[in-house]
């Protein structure tokens, strides 16, 4: 069963909050301010999230702020396994499927991401946006 006090966010998220997406950066403020919660990305996401900023950003900052992220969040590795898992998933996109399989790994209850229909097929989920992630209740 799915625990509604585990919180998954999406890439998406963390690069649209430091690329200055206000409604990215009140959903990550909400959630740090969320007591009992526990918070979780992938160690995809910190890779994906380096690669978009590599050329925007000093690697000092990148550094920084992927030691920021690591100090909020719960870093979920996948294995050969969870990536078995995720290619044999009906969703068009394996990346998304990872994800989903590392958030289903954690028994997380929630799901934070901006392409909330990338993710409306997978079932066991709370789904949320950004903006939405209010919801989640203190």
């Amino acid at each position: 069963m799915m625990d509604s006090n585990r919180i998954f966010v999406d890439t998406n998220v963390l690069v649209g909050a430091w690329a200055g997406c206000e409604k990215d950066e009140l959903c990550l403020q909400y959630l740090f301010s969320l007591k009992g919660k526990r918070l979780y990305i992938s160690t995809l996401s910190i890779a994906q999230f380096v690669s978009v900023f590599q050329k925007k950003r000093t690697n000092d900052e990148i550094r920084r702020q992927v030691k920021y992220l690591l100090s909020k969040f719960n870093l979920v590795t996948f294995a050969e396994k969870d990536v078995e898992v995720a290619i044999d998933e009906v969703s068009h996109d394996i990346e998304d499927n990872i994800q989903y399989v590392l958030c289903r790994k954690m028994n997380c209850g929630h799901f934070i991401t901006n392409n909330i229909k990338d993710y409306s097929g997978y079932f066991l989920l709370n789904v949320l946006k950004p903006s939405q992630s209010r919801q989640i209740n203190q």
